[in-house]
């Protein structure tokens, strides 16, 4: 499979990178990991990244202005994005060809061809692996890429502490270090944090609900996230902020935005996915969002969890 892609790498003259929308450093480390080691080995080639720009991911990428035309004349590369509805830039679907690069589970199968590895701790992992074939023949690491790329795994790893860390995760990042960056800006500018945020932390750990199973709940509805001026998006930052409490199992977050409300879950040992895909969502065994209608679903979903941690 990662032959087939470089040669479709090899023939288009015009590439697209795509992620999904509301991105996380592997979606932007793995798209714009991509687009490094394409453009350094291929320099003739034009390489695009699609997509809305994220203001706290700048430091990593900036996205390209596309027009329709492009697109038609344009090999897309979707990469960590599971389901054609998130995949930022619907335009995607207007390339000539089409390809997916991805870690999630592959229930909305998309493009023709498709390179899907669950066993991945990232996608920024399965674009290096797309190097090491690229290195066969010729290919030399680029710092920006690599930086790039390490972003994503440390990011997806948490600093490597997640179950999807493994002894080529480790080997990866070996290489990866190797090249010409600075580890200590990169996480400082990947785990900077504001003073709202901060603020909302410290709320947020006072208001924990947790339940006799090692279940754990938070409720941030709207005139929470006004009251400490932070965004739906911006909140999922501290999604694990109280992850090493003794006792608990996995712990989920409702953050209302405008017409839904989103779920965070998060687990240390029950399989959270299927959950999530009852409603409405879906992602890792550890880690997988979803959504609610209304605040008496967000009931259910609280129910379901305390059954599972049990």
């Amino acid at each position: 499979m990662k032959k087939e892609i470089i040669d479709k790498i090899k023939k288009w003259d015009s590439i697209i990178i795509h992620r999904h929308v509301r991105p996380d450093p592997d979606a932007v480390g793995s798209q714009a990991g991509l687009k490094a080691m394409i453009q350094d080995f291929f320099p003739e080639k034009t390489i695009l990244l699609a997509g809305v720009e994220e203001p706290s991911l700048t430091f990593m990428a900036h996205m390209d202005k596309i027009t329709d035309e492009q697109f038609k004349r344009s090999l897309a590369i979707v990469c960590d994005t599971a389901n054609t509805d998130r995949v930022d830039d619907q335009r995607y679907s207007q390339a000539a060809d089409l390809i997916k690069i991805d870690h999630h589970p592959n229930n909305d199968p998309f493009g023709e061809t498709v390179w899907v590895n669950t066993d991945a701790s990232s996608t920024s992992e399965m674009i290096f692996e797309l190097f090491l074939e690229m290195e066969k023949d010729g290919a030399k690491m680029n710092d920006n890429m690599a930086r790039l790329l390490y972003a994503g795994i440390v990011a997806d790893t948490g600093r490597f502490q997640f179950p999807n860390t493994t002894e080529k995760t480790f080997y990866y990042a070996g290489r990866l270090v190797e090249a010409d960056f600075s580890r200590p800006d990169l996480y400082n500018y990947l785990y900077e944090t504001s003073l709202p945020i901060l603020r909302l932390e410290g709320y947020v750990l006072s208001e924990l609900n947790i339940l006799p199973s090692g279940a754990a709940y938070v409720n941030l509805p709207k005139d929470i996230l006004s009251r400490f001026n932070v965004t739906s998006k911006e909140a999922a930052s501290i999604v694990n902020c109280f992850s090493t409490l003794k006792g608990l199992k996995a712990w989920v977050f409702f953050v209302e935005e405008e017409d839904i409300i989103r779920v965070r879950l998060r687990s240390k040992g029950p399989e959270i996915h299927k959950l999530a895909a009852r409603f409405n969502g879906g992602g890792h065994p550890m880690a997988s969002g979803a959504s609610a209608k209304d605040w008496s679903e967000t009931d259910q979903v609280i129910k379901e969890l305390d059954e599972l941690c049990k």
